[in-house]
């Protein structure tokens, strides 16, 4: 079995293919179980760290199809696509959110549609595609009604992955996943990036700026979780699916005072003191839209899970990367 994961460089990208790896064989669009011989991660820099035979890197640009074209080959059966503009860059660049998350997405299906086999194609899209008047608790049949950019480039993404399932060209699945929290390394465009830095930075003895109000509400999963329910999604049966492609993940729903506050219980007071409260009016105004509980019905009778608390999430984070 061969795989394609786009944004295969980032955090995400590595330890789902090192999850895939550990797992050893998935379930290709015909419903046959297969060994995994090959998993191919496709980004704009060459993945680090290929300690695995079964691993490749490629770089390039995925809105480019001669790209997408080498990369997604004839013997491909399932590709991950993870790769995107993060939302606070896609708001400030409107042309290449629209080229990176819509335009590449297309490419990326054409392709798919031209192999001789329709693979599993994995969608990552997001919570952002809701905002506005939402009830308290948003069920998997809520109206799309995103409030960004970004969310408009992954409800149309969710739109091209269904309508090509429908047609039969791909085997499709659209995931809206809450915000990963932790992430290493540094923060980067997304408006969500805050919910890793203020985690983050004081675990790591640095102050960090939440731009955000404490009542803010947040739904959040850990990246071991995650990845856990992007594999469940990719080997759900076609027949579990109704008359849409597209799930909510389940995640934790709390408030950034909230994450403050279980910080201070896992790493104590001085750590959680770190973190100093700055407003970001154009930060708030994109994450104020976001829903901060959903109701996962669809996605729990897959096999899928959430974290149990916060502060689980951050002992997480300091077994899994900062010990390392």
């Amino acid at each position: 079995m061969r795989i394609v994961i786009t944004g295969g460089a980032g955090f995400l990208g590595r330890k789902l293919a090192r999850r895939i790896l550990e797992l050893g064989a998935l379930t290709d669009a015909s419903g046959t179980k297969r060994q995994v011989e090959e998993v191919l991660l496709l980004d704009v820099v060459a993945a680090p760290g290929l300690d695995d035979a079964r691993l490749r890197a490629r770089s390039g640009d995925i809105a480019d199809p001669a790209v997408v074209r080498d990369a997604v080959d004839e013997r491909t059966d399932s590709v991950f696509h993870l790769a995107a503009v993060v939302s606070g860059e896609a708001e400030a660049d409107f042309d290449l959110g629209w080229r990176v998350n819509f335009d590449a997405t297309r490419a990326l299906l054409e392709r798919c549609r031209a192999l001789p086999r329709p693979p599993k194609v994995v969608f990552t899209s997001s919570c952002a595609v809701f905002g506005g008047t939402l009830p308290d608790v948003v069920p998997d049949t809520q109206q799309l009604t995103p409030q960004s950019s970004y969310g408009a480039q992954k409800a149309c993404g969710e739109l091209l992955v269904w309508d090509y399932t429908r047609k039969g060209m791909v085997d499709g699945r659209s995931l809206r996943l809450p915000t990963v929290s932790v992430r290493p390394g540094k923060p980067n465009k997304a408006a969500s990036s805050f919910a890793s830095g203020i985690i983050r930075e004081p675990l790591n003895g640095v102050e960090a700026i939440c731009p955000v109000a404490p009542a803010t509400g947040m739904w959040l999963t850990s990246p071991r979780t995650v990845v856990d329910n992007i594999v469940v999604a990719h080997e759900a049966p076609a027949a579990a699916f109704g008359a849409t492609r597209s799930i909510n993940l389940p995640g934790i729903s709390t408030t950034v005072a909230g994450m403050i506050a279980s910080l201070a219980r896992v790493a104590g007071a001085d750590v959680a003191a770190r973190i100093v409260m700055r407003h970001d009016p154009a930060i708030d105004r994109i994450v104020r839209t976001w829903p901060r509980d959903f109701d996962t019905v669809f996605a729990r009778s897959l096999g899928m899970r959430a974290d149990v608390d916060f502060d689980g999430i951050i002992r997480q984070y300091t077994s899994d990367e900062l010990r390392r």
